[in-house]
């Protein structure tokens, strides 16, 4: 890429943050700093942390996050840098830019409202009111966003159902190839109701128990960002925890240990929602860029 346009989509990224943080301190969040570098993180099956002198870089801020909720924190959010080990490619990198933001006494539909709220509001200020042009494609931000759950999905978009794709351990596989493809091609996507067993963090749905509150949002075809109603319950975050633990080590990675200071505070977080966004993606999106290479000021092959 010519130095010229990626300086120009650096500027367009320090808008893009300068509006993000404007959208949420319009709505009374305040912003926080949480570490970068803690004893413990999530146990995740899929996600490999990056250690620093016997301890993680986190994968996301969420467990400090959340232990400010249960500190009486209201409305939180931050940008921050993240770590995940072996993650490169097209809409990847090994360090990567979240935003995440909670809010006390709300659930993940609370966070589709503002999923969409922000991505008008930073249209509005990059100069593209109500609409969202990437890579050809015109996507209509005006309008109410699409909101598909993830059975509806595979029976619109896979030969075989839900059941059938976690039965047989195809559920990613689809997923990936079959349905994501056609998610927010015409105007932003809410994929919703997740199966309980993807959802290690987040509350049961209370009219279906196998069902979790979490939801993911698809723009251009592209995930941006992943949410959900908060799960307060300590024993069954354990519960959960060690069943990832499980995961790993059946997958042949190292079992990681719990964080024992974010399950004793999570008796005392108030209900919530909270959700993590893909800043290097979103600034994809509005830079109209296809690699996120284009859009950081140094990929790591760079440095």
């Amino acid at each position: 890429m010519p130095g010229s346009q990626l300086l120009e989509n650096l500027k367009k990224r320090s808008l893009v943050s300068e509006l993000t943080r404007d959208f949420f301190r319009s709505m009374d969040f305040f912003e926080v700093e949480t570490p970068l570098r803690c004893p413990s993180v999530i146990p995740e099956a899929h996600i490999d942390p990056v250690t620093s002198q016997g301890a993680y870089l986190q994968a996301s801020p969420e467990l400090c996050m959340k232990r400010l909720l249960a500190r009486s924190a209201d409305k939180i959010f931050q940008i921050c840098k993240c770590f995940r080990q072996g993650e490169r490619g097209q809409r990847h990198l090994p360090e990567l830019t979240l935003l995440e933001w909670y809010a006390a006494h709300k659930t993940y539909e609370d966070l589709m409202d503002q999923c969409q709220g922000l991505l008008r509001h930073i249209a509005q200020g990059v100069g593209t009111p109500g609409r969202l042009v990437y890579q050809g494609a015109s996507l209509d931000l005006a309008g109410a966003f699409e909101r598909i759950s993830v059975a509806g999905a595979f029976e619109h978009y896979s030969d075989i159902s839900l059941d059938e794709a976690l039965e047989s351990g195809r559920f990613d596989e689809i997923l990936s190839f079959d349905i994501e493809p056609h998610l927010g091609t015409t105007r932003p996507c809410f994929l919703y109701d997740y199966p309980i067993s993807m959802a290690s963090l987040s509350a049961v749905h209370p009219e279906k128990p196998d069902t979790a509150q979490r939801f993911e949002m698809y723009v251009a075809g592209i995930e941006l960002a992943n949410g959900f109603t908060e799960l307060t319950d300590p024993e069954l975050q354990r519960k959960r925890f060690e069943t990832e633990n499980e995961l790993r080590v059946s997958q042949g990675k190292t079992k990681l240990p719990l964080p024992e200071k974010f399950l004793s505070d999570l008796a005392l977080m108030p209900p919530a929602a909270g959700i993590a966004l893909g800043m290097d993606r979103l600034v994809m999106l509005f830079c109209d860029a296809p690699d996120i290479e284009q859009v950081v000021a140094f990929p790591p092959e760079w440095l």
